[in-house]
């Protein structure tokens, strides 16, 4: 029987609880931040210089998030999410624009490295976001009703470049429009093959494709999984069902019966649910981004949590994983 926890808080007010998030989970991130030994990551100098370079208004909130935790040379170049260590998680996700639109996705990693922290900032712009890294995110929605949501893209490939969740943070701090968030990322160097899906609130969506050393690719697909234009690791491909997923999520595009309703019940059924925790393949949430209402449904089985920039209630949940697909309870 697998936990994984939820907690939400807001910082839109008072951020003074981010040093919290940053006591409780910087001894794991600090081992796997160095896990390759120390100098294998790009220096401090590097790393901040780069940062300002590419996320200039974030660099007063990297500044004031460092100081407000004393933040030494390691934590600050952890801090930047310049060149860290290879990660890599599976997820699924589709910008519907039919009935109720939304940005639906799964979340599928390890329940050992998930931090389950939904957080409502208003550093730049107000966002809601599951978050990653300490202040990055995984998916979220800000006060335009710009949407957006990663997955790995696929590749056993890295380079130079940020970590995905510091990308996708800043898209929402600086982003109104999906049209916006294009411009913006083409310009930002990532460090492994991620996607995200976008989608604003004029329902214009797009499926941007990241991989290091390569041109950043912008496609009108609403659906991501985890390869891009064509597979390029068979065997992690077929474990992930990455290819069939995909099919499945098309084919809902395209299908004049599918519904809002019917497209969240999929998201909780094989093979776009999973349950191979101990691959680090195993679902730990769905969520709903609404550009309209800027909410999210955050969704298990018999489950669900709503949070929105007008009504966010700060909280805590314990969800129950079970180990088959069939069967997810909630505590």
């Amino acid at each position: 029987m697998l936990f994984v926890p939820i907690n939400s808080i807001d910082l839109s007010q008072d951020d003074s609880q981010w040093k919290k998030v940053f006591d409780k989970t910087w001894p794991a991130y600090k081992a796997w931040f160095m896990k390759e030994g120390l100098k294998a990551r790009p220096g401090y100098l590097t790393s901040v210089r780069a940062f300002e370079q590419h996320f200039p208004e974030l660099l007063p909130i990297f500044q004031h998030l460092s100081k407000m935790v004393s933040a030494g040379d390691v934590a600050s170049r952890f801090l930047t999410m310049y060149s860290p260590p290879p990660y890599m998680s599976g997820c699924s996700q589709i910008a519907w624009t039919r009935d109720i639109p939304m940005l639906i996705r799964n979340y599928d990693y390890s329940p050992k490295y998930f931090e389950g922290l939904v957080m409502k900032t208003k550093w730049n712009k107000e966002i809601i976001g599951m978050s990653d890294c300490m202040w990055g995110l995984l998916d979220g929605v800000n006060e335009d009703g710009l949407c957006a949501s990663l997955t790995f893209g696929g590749r056993r490939i890295t380079g130079d470049g940020f970590g995905i969740p510091i990308v996708l943070r800043y898209c929402l701090e600086t982003c109104s429009t999906t049209a916006e968030a294009i411009e913006t990322m083409l310009k930002i160097p990532v460090h492994m093959a991620y996607n995200i899906t976008l989608l604003d609130a004029d329902l214009n969506f797009a499926t941007i494709y990241f991989a290091p050393g390569q041109k950043t690719q912008v496609t009108a697909s609403a659906v991501g999984t985890n390869h891009q234009e064509e597979v390029t690791w068979p065997d992690y491909a077929v474990m992930t069902q990455t290819v069939e997923r995909r099919t499945i999520l098309e084919h809902c595009l395209v299908d004049p019966y599918e519904t809002n309703e019917s497209l969240l019940h999929r998201f909780l059924q094989p093979p776009l649910f999973n349950t191979s925790y101990e691959k680090s393949f195993g679902t730990l949430y769905s969520a709903a981004y609404n550009p309209i209402e800027k909410s999210v449904n955050y969704f298990w089985r018999g489950k669900s949590i709503k949070q929105s920039l007008d009504n966010f209630v700060p909280g805590k949940q314990k969800v129950t994983l079970q180990a088959s697909a069939h069967r997810l309870m909630t505590i």
